[in-house]
């Protein structure tokens, strides 16, 4: 507040001032004259030792209650398991998401998702509600000031006052500014509330990058489903025309007495087998439609000028990112970030509990001017101030206070321990993608190696059976084996590709670039 200020407001000790009333939360009746807040221009005196005490009491509003806080150790080893390589190519913390998933067809649908996607509507809504919480939290800390201006006028009958047989006539005009119930924060209560504000508001800013690299990921392996369906279903349909093509030349063998009923009941069974496992594979397809429909906010239809998409074959999507240790990569994460926050947050409203034992002292005062009328409000000799200090200390609560306390303890034990549970998951979690890669990397070359072998080996079967050399079983038993090594390869395949997408979230990919997590915006 400058010298130049128009009103202020002056602090008396109510010891002082007994002579008035001696409720202390009474207002101070000051014995000496209106103090003016104008005086024709010149500067007006203020009470003595004014600023000194606001100064003091100020200054006295430095305690806190809440216990200090010290980060849990994590409850992991200090390295990955043997099975679990953590070698890489690129480090995750340099792989944006563009890069990372090289198709053009699943950039485009990430970044439809990353616009369109209720959930993460809903996570970013969070993340301004819980920072307007702080922003109200946060201003207790500091007094709010009022400026009040009205007319107060009232009109006594003549016979109803009982100082005079006349009728009286009254009016006031008041101009001043207020503070309301300022709690002096001597034990922290106010700023523990405070400090929990904000680990919460960046309890709900981890978690909206939490769900943004989980969208991410879920859209990437929704893609990578539905391409997988898709290929499916056309060696299957493939398989079909072949299984069809098949049945109606043994039922043409079987008229001319070339082929037995038995062939051909063999041909039809596998072939209704394939018509089976073609629809079923088909209502898998539409279900993964749906799902990234969802998952993106959009349908496919009104999505304009997509670029043509690959098949799994085709996706250079190499999970080579570097684990680094569990102590760097784990606390990077954004869902342990949040659970740290919850603790951050559980730990400070501890200080709030501890600290509702204690006097709660709080200010109220206006100061300002006053007038029988209008014209009159700033002479000299109008100003008007009073003061009204407020002690509260709880007397007898039936344990009330001390409960407050052991709840906030309670729950900050429940925050510990989810927060070593999130980071025991994230560890194990890190560790299974980590083996899968390098066992399905594996064993994906085996399944090729396995489909490439069952081919050759269908091709040589119905060479000898066109021959006349084996019977139309061992035909039938290679066309299971070559269809069974084809889908298997897609669906290996497939599932080395979702662990990419997995890896990329469970390592804290880069999902918004140049975005700390717990850093406030």
């Amino acid at each position: 507040m400058t010298k130049k200020s128009c009103a202020r407001i002056a602090v008396h000790s109510p010891l002082c001032k007994r002579g008035v009333r001696g409720d202390l939360d009474a207002p101070l009746i000051p014995k000496s004259p209106s103090i003016p807040l104008f005086q024709r221009g010149r500067r007006v005196g203020f009470p003595k030792g004014l600023f000194g005490s606001v100064a003091l009491l100020m200054a006295l509003t430095g305690c806190s209650m809440m216990p200090e806080y010290l980060r849990p150790a994590a409850p992991v080893p200090a390295a990955w398991p043997d099975n679990a390589k953590p070698e890489g190519a690129r480090p995750v913390a340099d792989t944006g998401w563009q890069h990372y998933f090289p198709d053009p067809h699943l950039q485009a649908l990430i970044s439809t998702a990353l616009e369109n996607n209720r959930d993460l509507r809903i996570a970013t809504a969070r993340i301004a509600e819980a920072r307007a919480q702080y922003g109200i939290q946060q201003a207790d800390r500091l007094p709010t000031l009022n400026l009040n201006a009205g007319r107060n006028a009232s009109l006594t009958p003549a016979g109803a006052s009982a100082f005079t047989a006349n009728a009286m006539h009254s009016q006031r005009y008041d101009v001043s500014v207020s503070l309301v119930s300022f709690e002096l924060d001597f034990w922290g209560r106010v700023g523990s509330l405070s400090e929990a504000a904000k680990a919460s508001y960046f309890d709900t800013e981890s978690a909206q990058r939490a769900f943004r690299l989980s969208l991410i990921a879920d859209v990437a392996n929704a893609y990578l489903s539905l391409q997988e369906m898709r290929e499916r279903t056309r060696i299957t349909a493939t398989t079909a025309r072949t299984r069809a093509e098949t049945r109606e030349l043994i039922s043409r063998r079987r008229d001319l007495g070339v082929s037995s009923d038995m062939e051909f009941l063999q041909a039809d069974g596998i072939y209704q087998a394939v018509l089976a496992e073609q629809a079923n594979l088909e209502r898998q397809q539409a279900a993964a439609e749906n799902l990234l429909n969802l998952l993106v906010g959009k349908t496919a239809a009104e999505m304009k000028n997509l670029p043509a998409g690959r098949g799994l074959g085709a996706q250079d999507m190499a999970p080579d990112l570097i684990a680094g240790l569990p102590s760097e990569v784990l606390l990077q994460r954004p869902d342990v970030l949040a659970a740290e926050q919850k603790l951050i947050a559980a730990n400070a409203n501890i200080g709030a509990a501890r600290a509702a034992f204690l006097p709660r002292i709080t200010l109220t005062g206006s100061a300002g001017t006053a007038s029988r009328t209008l014209a009159g409000l700033f002479d000299a000799g109008s100003g008007a101030w009073s003061f009204q200090p407020a002690l509260t200390l709880p007397l007898f609560d039936a344990g009330r206070t001390s409960a407050n306390v052991d709840v906030a303890e309670a729950r900050k034990v429940i925050a510990v321990a989810e927060y070593e549970k999130t980071i025991q998951q994230a560890f194990r979690e890190v560790a299974d993608l980590l083996n899968a890669r390098e066992k399905l990397a594996a064993q994906l070359a085996a399944q090729k190696a396995n489909a490439e072998t069952q081919n050759r080996r269908l091709r040589l079967v119905e060479a000898r059976y066109e021959a006349g050399i084996i019977s139309h079983l061992e035909v039938l038993d290679a066309q299971r084996e070559s269809y069974a090594a084809q889908q298997g390869a897609l669906q290996v395949r497939h599932t080395l590709l979702s662990v990419a997408a997995q890896l990329y979230k469970a390592l804290a990919g880069q999902s918004a670039p140049g975005a700390q997590p717990g850093v406030a915006k």
